[in-house]
């Protein structure tokens, strides 16, 4: 029992030094995120898919709850073209390539809602 005690005392005594961890700013809508960026688009991508009957291949219709699908997608893009620099750099490059992949994320939403 006396170790019980001990231990939560160095809880106690880690929690009284204010230890200040580095949160993620996923769901800080202020803040950029790259992630949150990547993860809108294949959520909505998946969705897409999901209401549109993918798995069975003879069931493909359109829903109208993919137009929330779409809507998903585009704010995943300006998500990503937030996050876009000023100033060239490899990380440029790569945000550039991301937007070209939402690109034609959103071009796959746009053709299972309207064109199915």
């Amino acid at each position: 029992m006396a170790s019980c005690i001990l231990f939560r005392s160095r809880i106690e005594n880690a929690v009284e030094w204010d230890v200040v961890l580095p949160g993620s700013s996923i769901f800080r809508l202020r803040r950029r995120s790259l992630v949150r960026a990547v993860v809108l688009p294949l959520v909505a991508l998946g969705a897409s898919m999901r209401l549109a009957g993918f798995p069975d291949v003879s069931a493909l219709h359109s829903s109208r709850w993919q137009m929330a699908a779409a809507l998903g997608a585009v704010w995943g893009m300006a998500e990503t073209a937030r996050c876009l620099d000023r100033k060239w750099t490899l990380y440029h490059a790569g945000v550039l390539i991301l937007l070209y992949a939402d690109l034609m994320i959103l071009g796959m939403v746009l053709f299972l809602w309207l064109f199915l």
